[in-house]
Formats: structure tokens, C-alpha cells, sequence
């Protein structure tokens, strides 16, 4: 990957199902050599449409965004009809480069790599513009091709879904890329004229554009094939018409990224924007006029993606073009690694009071969870390691601090259901009462068993959390036994002073919360004795 030196600039194996769960615990890779070399990794991505600077940070495996600016620029608006960049998408364009250039050299970046796509490469005075921007900013562009972009662009998806297959389909203003993953990789990879800039010129009114639309399609089909179940949608007019589907559906979580569509749901969103004033969802979305102009367009290419390849889930990501760039930075222990796992881990270091604490407090309550599939498991052991990280959140809002950072945080590998259940685990693990409003409305997208064992998680943190600051395995030990319905706390002889009235509380607490006896003995050599007390059944 060609990209800025610092000096231009101036200024691990990933889990499965037959592991041991307690194994998924393995060192974090963020303060390896080749991991920080990927701090302040920058990039500039010069499209058809738009321009942004990217500046990523913390857990290289699910970048976080230390900075992030975009500016609708229409470098290719008019190029289908001229075959030239537009000249005041030139001039704003320039503005923003000599801006990001200068914000770049003020930052310790380890690398800044700019891209150019469609407009770039196909305008007759790309050419002669990339030279003026290069002898403007200082920065070498590297004007990529449209293989080379929807590699790029699914290399992204990967980002943020490593087990990912399927197709993903990258739009632009003057482009529209598909590429095949699986298996970790990127395989086939082709690209088209389907952007909605280029779409404008085609003539023959709604039937020729959908003829056109359609026969493009079918060719990109014959590379790609079409037994695809999930369709991985990138780019900014995907963005808007999901945006435009929560609207419709009143959907009450307002993050595009692992947003899921049926084929059905576009289909019934697509008919309902060609009935709306754009100005009015404008106003209730927050959407651009510049991005709600190609929505139209950029809709009918949707309808018809779905009717072509027939998925039967479609996702949002908002991982892409500049993700897979530091996708291609990555080393091979990084990429494989659960970035949700990383992230969390990411965050417990620098935020919580007992860095490590939450892997023991994992093991603790493991007896709990012998049974669950690897997929809650992994929402579990990313629970814990959270539970604590806001710690400095005022205690009357910290509830609510920690449901929001799971429900709103850039977290990658966490879809919609997940986000939820971990936001309701969490915020249990500091209020046992009920949900306000918002809280009540994100919870009702989960089916009720998962809304309880969510607060059974969360009461689960809250009593091993307070039950040895070293950790609560080396106060006692928890046994579960489901068929007889006994939940059984044995204590450190030496411990059970931490055994008083608020723990005793809390033990019982989680007992009734999954419908079992509460029992505490004590370890005495190989032999324990102790009492027992009755937690209310469910």
C-alpha cells in the first residue's frame, strides 16, 4: 500500500465454537509492536461525490475515529456529460485538500494514504488536477481502479464482520462495485457504471433507466454469481435510504452500522420515498440535500440489486473503502482477531478502575453460562470486560451512561440485537429497577427470554463485581445446578467476612432472578459446611 510517510506528513487466532471459552481471554493485541504501529493511521478518500479524512486510533482491530471530516465536494457531478471533473467540485475540492493536509501535519500520524476513485480516474483533466493537488498539499494520490476499489470497500466489510459471506455492493457517485467474501478474504471483485451521478444521463425516462439498470446487473451477476444470502450495502445513498427505512418503520435504534433490511422491508421503503416531500424527510432525518438528491436514483439500483440476487437479509455497513485500507495495514494476528472483543478490551484498559478484572469476573460467573452457543458467550465475556468503565459517570446517571455506550457506541461486530442486550445487562449491573421510555422501546426488539437473561447477566455482574477487588474467584466459587434448580456461592474460609448483608443481598438477588435456591457454604480443607437460604422463585 502506497501511502505518506510520517515524515511526508510533517508534523491473533480468532476463536470457535469447540474452544474452551475461557480461552477467548487471550492477550490483546493493542499494545503489540505491529498493533501500534497502526495508531493514527490516516486516510483521505477523494471520491466522486465527497471527500473525508479519516484518522483512526485505540484498538486498531475496531478502529476507533480520532478524527473524522467530510465534505460534500461533487468532483463528479456532470462528468457522464462532460467527461470532466465539475469546476466548482474542483474548487471546493482543492479548499478541502489543502485543509486536510494542513490538519494531517498537525497530527502524529504513522502513515496517510489518499485515494482517489471514479471521478479521478475516469475525468479526461484527472490527470492534470491530481498533479495541482499533489504540488498544492504535498501528498501523493494514488488514483485506484474499480477492481482495486471494490477490494477495498469489501476489505472494509471484513473490518467490521470478519466471518462475513456474501456480497457487497459499494455505491458512489459515479461508480457501483460488487465484490464475493468469505472465508476472510475478498474473491471476486468487478465494478460499473451504476452511480447515481452517471445514472442521470441515461435516457428513456423511468423504463430506460430501468432496462439499463437491470442489463448492467445481469452482466455483473454472470461474474459474481447470484447464491448470495446476505448483501453487504457501503456507501453514502445506502446509508440514506436505511435511514429512510427506520424512518418508515419507526425503528427506535438510529445506527446505520449492522442495520439488517429484509428484501421485502426496501422493496415497501422504496415505494414509500416516492410518495414523501424530500424536504420534510430531510428535516426528520438529517440528511443532506446534496445525498437526498441521489436517493431516488440510488433507490432504483437497490430495488432492483435485491430483485437480481435475491438475498435474504441485506446489512448496512458503514465500514468501507477507508477501513480496508487499514484492513491491508493489518497484520494477520490483528485480522483475525473479534474486533467487539478487541474494542472491549480496548476500553477496559483505559477506562476502568481494575484493568484484568473483568476476564475474572468472566470466569466467576462461567458456571452460569456452561450451555450458551459461542455467539452469547461472546456478549458475555464483552459485559464483563465493560462493566466497569463508567466508573466516573455521576451514580445517578450510570445506568443510563451504560446503556448508552453498548446502544450507541462505534463498536464493531455487534449487531442491533446485541447492542441492546448488552445495553440492558449493563445497565442492570447498577439498577435493578425499571427502564424509562427509550429504554423500554430498544428492549421490545428483543424477544423476552433475552430481555431476562440480559438482566439476569446484569445482576450476575453486579453481585461479582463487588465480591473481592481481586478478583471474585479468589473470595468463592460458584456452582449452578439447573435440574435442581440451586444456585451454591462456596467461600474462601478466609473470605467470609466479604459475605455480608449487601452481598447477601445481591446473591440472593441473582437467585431469584433465574429461578433458583441460594446456598452459601464454607470451604473447610476438602470438606464445607455452611447454610442455606431460600431466594424467592420466579
Amino acid at each position: 500500500m502506497d501511502g505518506n510517510s510520517p515524515a511526508d506528513v510533517a508534523g491473533a487466532s480468532d476463536p470457535d465454537a469447540t474452544r474452551d471459552a475461557r480461552g477467548f481471554f487471550d492477550t490483546p493485541l493493542f499494545d503489540d509492536p505491529q498493533a501500534r504501529a497502526l495508531a493514527h493511521v490516516g486516510v483521505i478518500d477523494v471520491g466522486s461525490n465527497s471527500i473525508r479524512l479519516v484518522v483512526f486510533d485505540g484498538a486498531a482491530r475496531s478502529p476507533a475515529y480520532f478524527f473524522n471530516e467530510k465534505v460534500l465536494c461533487g468532483l463528479g457531478r456532470g462528468l457522464a456529460e462532460t467527461g470532466k471533473l465539475n469546476p466548482e467540485g474542483r474548487i471546493r475540492a482543492m479548499a478541502t485538500l489543502k485543509r486536510f493536509a494542513l490538519l494531517a501535519r498537525g497530527m502524529t500520524l504513522s502513515n496517510l494514504t489518499m485515494v482517489a476513485t471514479a471521478a479521478m480516474r475516469e475525468a479526461e483533466d484527472g490527470p492534470e488536477f491530481r498533479a495541482e493537488i499533489e504540488g498544492a498539499t504535498g501528498l501523493r494520490m494514488r488514483v485506484i481502479d474499480g477492481d482495486e476499489e471494490a477490494r477495498l470497500s469489501a476489505q472494509g466489510v471484513l473490518t467490521g464482520w470478519p466471518e462475513a459471506e456474501g456480497l457487497v455492493c459499494d455505491i458512489g457517485g459515479n461508480s457501483m462495485e460488487l465484490a464475493v467474501i468469505g472465508a476472510g478474504r475478498v474473491h471476486q471483485a468487478v465494478t460499473s457504471g451504476l452511480g447515481p451521478f452517471r445514472l442521470q444521463q441515461i435516457p428513456g425516462g423511468k423504463k430506460g433507466l430501468r432496462q439499463h439498470v437491470g442489463d448492467v446487473l445481469r452482466g455483473l451477476s454472470d461474474q459474481t454469481g447470484t447464491h448470495h444470502d446476505a448483501l453487504y450495502l457501503v456507501g453514502g445513498s445506502w446509508r440514506a435510504i436505511a435511514r429512510l427505512d427506520m424512518e418508515r418503520r419507526d425503528y427506535p435504534l438510529k445506527v446505520l452500522h449492522e442495520y439488517a433490511m429484509t428484501p421485502k422491508n426496501i422493496r415497501k421503503t422504496i415505494d414509500w420515498i416516492t410518495q414523501q416531500d424530500m424536504a420534510e424527510l430531510r428535516k426528520l432525518t438529517g440528511i443532506s440535500e446534496e445525498r437526498m438528491s441521489l436517493v431516488p436514483l440510488a433507490a432504483q439500483v437497490l430495488r432492483q440489486l435485491v430483485h437480481v440476487f435475491s438475498p435474504r437479509q441485506v446489512y448496512v455497513s458503514s465500514y468501507g473503502i477507508r477501513e480496508g485500507i487499514l484492513y491491508d495495514q493489518m497484520p494477520d494476528a490483528l485480522r483475525t482477531r473479534d474486533p467487539l472483543l478487541e474494542a472491549c478490551h480496548f476500553m477496559e484498559h483505559s477506562s476502568a478502575r481494575l484493568p484484568g478484572f473483568g476476564k475474572k469476573l468472566y470466569e466467576f460467573l462461567l458456571p452460569l453460562y456452561r450451555n450458551r452457543p459461542p455467539e452469547r458467550l461472546r456478549l458475555i465475556r464483552a459485559a464483563c470486560l465493560l462493566h466497569d468503565v463508567n466508573w466516573r459517570a455521576h451514580p445517578d446517571y450510570r445506568a443510563d451512561a451504560c446503556f448508552d455506550i453498548t446502544t450507541r457506541a462505534n463498536l464493531g461486530g455487534l449487531d442491533h440485537p446485541g447492542r441492546i442486550y448488552l445495553g440492558i445487562a449493563l445497565m442492570h449491573r447498577y439498577k435493578t429497577s425499571g427502564m424509562g421510555p427509550r429504554m423500554k422501546d430498544l428492549a421490545g426488539l428483543l424477544d423476552e427470554r433475552d430481555v431476562k437473561e440480559a438482566k439476569m447477566l446484569g445482576r450476575a455482574l453486579r453481585f461479582g463485581a463487588m465480591f473481592s477487588m481481586d478478583g471474585p474467584g479468589n473470595a468463592g466459587e460458584l456452582r449452578f445446578y439447573p435440574k435442581k434448580k440451586v444456585l451454591e456461592l462456596v467461600l474462601q474460609p478466609e473470605m467470609q467476612a466479604l459475605f455480608t448483608e449487601v452481598a447477601e443481598q445481591r446473591f440472593a438477588s441473582l437467585a431469584n432472578q433465574i429461578g433458583a435456591s441460594a446456598k452459601v457454604r464454607v470451604r473447610r480443607g476438602t470438606r464445607e459446611t455452611g447454610s442455606e437460604f431460600e431466594g424467592d422463585t420466579v
